[in-house]
């Protein structure tokens, strides 16, 4: 099983980075490993800790990163969350209905008590029948004050939104978010409906380029398979990019009682007690 990033623009997407998960069961025995070449210094690692090293490669690479966003199977870690946080990168990342966020001891609850005009149906981006459409309800956090300012000066919002079928009321998806102050509620919609791009990298790179078309039996082979077959997709789509028109981006319309959702200018806020603004020691 791999752990893979896709890279998502404007322009194109491509599949740009990849680890083999190798389970307990495989590196607690070492002649297993050394009979599928496994390096000796390969030890166990969790998928988040693999997911985490593929991001700081990332950022530490030329690509432009300005949103990481990830499924739940991330996004519930705290420490690949607060990982993000000090790199100073904004994100947008799907987490369980039972995860625990401020003011609420689970995400569910807090927009249970969401009044129904808080919900607003928006595009999360086009899909392969057409434009994504869900209900959506987002609503602000209080700051973190170890994080979340540069001094006395805040710098970054959180955020938790909630994506509800149309079709399916019941069915409903929750995120949290991290954004800069000028961020709105259709820039994390778009960043959460990007998520889907791994899983369109997936798909081509398996059809075009034959990415699952392996029967490897060696840790080497694995990875020269998997990462020619993302080199040819990232080919493919880098063409792609340069054979189409450029043009403008296209445009996205956005869209009292005793529950703790507040009204505030366009959006949600939580009503809880303040939190205090850093004060400077020495």
């Amino acid at each position: 099983m791999g752990v893979f990033a896709a890279y998502a623009s404007s322009t194109g997407r491509a599949l740009v980075d990849r680890e083999l998960y190798l389970p307990k069961s495989w590196t607690t025995d070492r002649d297993r490993c050394r009979a599928a070449k496994i390096p000796d210094e390969c030890e166990f690692a969790t998928k988040g800790a693999l997911a985490k090293a593929i991001v700081l490669r990332a950022l530490a690479s030329p690509l432009p990163i300005a949103w990481v966003t990830a499924d739940s199977a991330y996004g519930q870690e705290c420490r690949f969350r607060r990982m993000l946080e000090n790199a100073g990168v904004g994100y947008v990342v799907a987490v369980p209905k039972s995860q625990f966020t401020v003011g609420c001891p689970r995400i569910d609850h807090l927009f249970a008590q969401a009044p129904q005009d808080a919900w607003e149906r928006r595009s999360c981006g086009q899909g392969a029948k057409g434009q994504r459409i869900y209900d959506w309800a987002a609503i602000q956090l209080p700051a973190v004050a170890e994080f979340d300012y540069q001094g006395r000066e805040l710098v970054r919002r959180r955020w938790a939104l909630a994506r509800r079928s149309v079709s399916k009321p019941d069915e409903i998806a929750y995120y949290l978010a991290y954004a800069p102050l000028d961020a709105g509620v259709d820039d994390l919609v778009r960043v959460a409906g990007t998520r889907w791009a791994i899983e369109e990298c997936f798909q081509a790179a398996k059809n075009e380029c034959g990415l699952d078309q392996y029967e490897v039996r060696r840790y080497v082979g694995w990875y020269r398979h998997i990462t020619l077959a993302m080199l040819a997709h990232a080919f493919l789509a880098t063409m792609t990019a340069q054979a189409r028109e450029k043009g403008a981006a296209p445009v996205r319309k956005p869209r009292s009682s005793s529950s703790p959702w507040r009204k505030c200018g366009d959006s949600w806020q939580l009503a809880l007690p303040s939190t205090p603004m850093p004060t400077p020691t020495r």
